[in-house]
């Protein structure tokens, strides 16, 4: 039954409306012989000091934190304890686990952000809906990344160090020394990320009311403060918003607030797209609509035609 309050349907980008980061990720962990879900486990274990987490919110520059996204993966110490963890909060039976790990921090996020960089045609015939039917603001929510820049033009100094980072100069001196015979520039860069249209190509961005990012708000999901700036900057209140994401501690903090909440599992797109009709009304995963949601008796006409 469609909910006539709501007024906003938020989207996060990463796995809803791209290509998920951790179809990557869980290619990395196969190659290399670590249990499922132990890097994501890593990830977000790190708490809002790790490195992941400082980059989406623009605290870090490329390549200190590829630099430190390697070595905080490569921590077994602490990874084991959190993966061991993580087995008991799900009863689940704890696999052997690493005794030293070697995670290229470069190749990794090269992986995941070429594998994002794909977006899915039908949350994008979606969204054009939604928005054709004017009733609804339509939000982007995503912990990103493009305070490093937007635009290609504003990327072309991304592997650029200034004198007085002593930092980037380090990590770039590194990251040289281990890949001697690749050149280190934006063009080259950008490439190997899938960024050459920009972090947000301009398409993309295109495609919503609002473009809300971690990196340039100093927040990301799931803090509370990035979902209220969300609905103030919309005119909205949590209670008036349909939040799509992939991730159950997006959507806890989401739902925590007063937001109706839509998970989108990998492969799951179509079903949360279902769910999105029910709750706005309108017909979003057929091929060709007129905006709005059929009746079951003209779906069963279209099927009986379909057949003919």
């Amino acid at each position: 039954m469609p909910l006539p309050n709501i007024r906003a349907v938020i989207f996060d980008i990463g796995g809803v409306v791209a290509r998920s980061p951790l179809i990557a990720i869980a290619a990395y962990e196969a190659e290399k012989g670590l249990p499922k879900d132990y890097i994501n486990c890593s990830i977000t274990s790190r708490g809002p000091n790790g490195a992941w987490q400082r980059f989406e919110r623009g605290e870090l520059s490329l390549f200190p934190f590829y630099q430190a996204f390697g070595r905080e993966l490569s921590d077994t110490a602490n990874g084991n304890v959190w993966f061991t963890e993580y087995c008991k909060r799900r009863n689940l039976e704890c696999p052997e686990l690493p005794t030293s790990l070697d995670v290229n921090g470069r190749e990794l996020f090269g992986r995941m952000m070429r594998e994002g960089s794909t977006l899915d045609e039908n949350v994008v015939r979606a969204i054009r809906r939604i928005r054709e039917g004017g009733r609804w603001r339509v939000i982007a929510l995503t912990n990103n990344f493009s305070k490093l820049g937007s635009t290609r033009e504003e990327l072309a100094t991304v592997c650029d160090v200034p004198d007085h980072d002593e930092e980037a100069a380090a990590a770039l001196k590194s990251l040289q020394a281990r890949h001697p015979d690749e050149v280190f520039d934006a063009t080259s860069e950008l490439a190997f990320l899938g960024w050459g249209e920009g972090i947000v190509p301009p398409s993309l961005r295109a495609l919503f009311d609002d473009f809300c990012d971690s990196s340039t708000l100093g927040m990301r999901k799931p803090e509370r403060g990035i979902y209220l700036l969300a609905c103030e900057r919309n005119g909205v209140k949590p209670h008036e918003c349909v939040f799509l994401d992939d991730l159950g501690m997006n959507l806890k903090a989401a739902r925590d607030l007063g937001m109706e909440t839509i998970h989108v599992p990998i492969g799951g797109i179509l079903g949360a797209l279902r769910r999105l009709e029910d709750v706005l009304g309108i017909d979003l995963t057929s091929p060709s609509s007129d905006g709005t949601k059929p009746s079951a008796s003209a779906s069963a006409r279209a099927n009986s035609s379909s057949r003919l």
